[in-house]
């Protein structure tokens, strides 16, 4: 059977400070949950939280080296957060949820009246997957506003940023630039494809030393 979804509202103890820190005004007055809830609950406990974007159409290239990122994510101790929709996202999923490690999943809808995926089904009732909603039961299909609003939702909860690629005038690069901006740590992979993002203040990413670990904000740029 699965689990209720509930609810963290602004002003109780388990709202994300995050949200009002990087969002503002524009902060969801409700965040809904359904799955394992201690996954976020629990997130403080020195396990870093990293949200990752790309845009839908990629390298081939960088499809593999997300695949291959993700195999040491979900052993290394590594919640990973994401929409998981565009196809870099979705194979980085497939191969999380064939881990032990926990994921949250953020659908760009609300989660009331939501069927769940059958590939989600074992994770949660093992207690390794959680979905995060900041849209209320009214909001039942994704739309490009509610991707946008969803994906700055993800941005802000996380610790760190990973943007795999951007296309250039993209909504995924515009977010980059927002968040930057925030003062969160955003990096991307070191690929050719990706250099528009490097000019923003992007750093790239470096697999010696780098699992993501919880480090703090950046002074503001």
């Amino acid at each position: 059977m699965n689990p209720p979804i509930t609810y963290l509202r602004q002003g109780g103890t388990d709202y994300p400070a995050e949200l009002a820190d990087n969002l503002g005004e524009h902060a969801p007055k409700t965040v809904a949950l359904w799955g394992e809830r201690g996954i976020w609950l629990k997130r403080h406990d020195n396990e870093p939280l990293l949200a990752l974007f790309c845009s839908a159409k990629a390298p081939a290239s960088i499809l593999l080296q997300v695949h291959d990122l993700a195999q040491g994510w979900r052993t290394s101790g590594v919640t990973v957060i994401s929409g998981f929709h565009s196809p870099v996202e979705q194979e980085c999923l497939a191969v999380l949820l064939r881990g032990p490690g926990p994921v949250i999943v953020c659908p760009a809808r609300g989660l009331a009246r939501m069927r769940l995926k059958r590939e989600y089904k074992e994770p949660m009732a093992a207690g390794r997957l959680l979905l995060m909603s900041p849209f209320g039961e009214k909001v039942r299909r994704m739309t490009a506003d509610t991707a946008l609003t969803r994906n700055r939702f993800v941005a802000a909860l996380a610790d760190t940023v990973l943007i795999a690629h951007a296309q250039p005038g993209s909504k995924t690069k515009q977010l980059a630039q927002e968040v930057v901006g925030w003062g969160k740590r955003v990096y991307t992979l070191d690929h050719p494809a990706n250099d528009n993002l490097l000019a923003l203040g992007v750093s790239r990413y470096l697999s010696a030393g780098m699992p993501f670990v919880r480090q703090g904000r950046l002074p503001t740029r």
